[in-house]
């Protein structure tokens, strides 16, 4: 199942991708709804009829962040052997946790706003990990049972305020606009292993990055274990799981983005993001 959240003449509607690409409106569904969000039964409640039979939403659309009401933003630095290598830092010992704040969340096509004054924003495509089971110190081995579903997610940060000039990661990857996440969610069932899934980025046409999950130095289900020794994960929480090689810092030399540029982002099978640098 693919889920999109979408804006349309003013309304904010839940749809349904059927297999042709179309939008369906699956918000009369939810009507009445009282679980949680993102749940397994959330998910029947959507599936409770053919996509084929329910109302067409007519494009133009704006496609809205793929989860909404996200409780926490959780991002995954260098879990990629080659980025690691192309920053030219140690393979992590284990996981290194950062938050994303919610304000930065965008659709995935919304514009990439530069902030005031930077001349250092960089791209990161990443598979995104949305939660729809909550859990607490979560077994390695039933990890994935608490996923609700997988997106694509791009980590966008601004180096200089990273770390070039001092600088801070929350700070550097919280402007707003820096957390595309969409366009679908796409449920667990549909991705038999998120670490089997290739990613990929360009920029004007150029593709800076071509990798593939099975490169992640802690798969998914470790992660989610491991974070949830240290938090409560909750329904709608994202996890951006980290990026491969690719990234403008590591070009010599490095190459950031500027005003009016096009950049586009996938990971397989869970659609393609497009994004106008503002």
């Amino acid at each position: 199942m693919k889920v999109v959240h979408v804006e349309h003449q003013g309304r904010r509607l839940v749809g349904l991708i059927d297999q042709q690409g179309q939008i369906h409106d699956a918000s009369e569904l939810l009507t009445g709804f009282t679980g949680t969000p993102y749940s397994d039964a959330w998910f029947a409640r959507l599936g409770a009829m053919p996509v084929e039979v329910l109302p067409m939403i007519e494009r133009p659309v704006r496609y809205l962040p793929c989860v909404q009401g996200v409780g926490k933003f959780i991002g995954i630095g260098l879990n990629y052997r080659d980025h690691a290598l192309e920053a030219g830092l140690p393979l992590p010992r284990q996981p290194i946790v950062f938050g994303k704040w919610t304000s930065s969340l965008s659709g995935a096509y919304d514009p990439i706003r530069l902030p005031e004054g930077s001349m250092h924003t960089d791209w990161e495509v990443e598979l995104g990990v949305v939660i729809g089971k909550a859990g607490h110190n979560i077994p390695q081995e039933t990890a994935l049972e608490h996923v609700a579903g997988y997106c694509v997610v791009n980590d966008i940060t601004e180096r200089r305020w990273q770390g070039l000039d001092g600088g801070q990661w929350a700070l550097s990857k919280g402007a707003d606009s820096f957390g595309p996440i969409g366009p679908w969610l796409v449920s667990r069932d549909e991705i038999a292993d998120p670490n089997a899934l290739a990613l990929w980025l360009e920029v004007d046409g150029i593709r800076y990055q071509n990798g593939h999950t099975s490169q992640m130095i802690f798969p998914v289900a470790e992660l989610i274990a491991y974070l949830s020794r240290f938090m409560t994960l909750k329904p709608g929480d994202v996890i951006a799981t980290g990026t491969p090689a690719g990234v403008g810092m590591g070009h010599k030399p490095p190459v950031y983005l500027r005003p009016g540029q096009h950049v586009r982002l996938s990971v397989e099978g869970l659609g393609i993001q497009e994004h106008l640098v503002d």
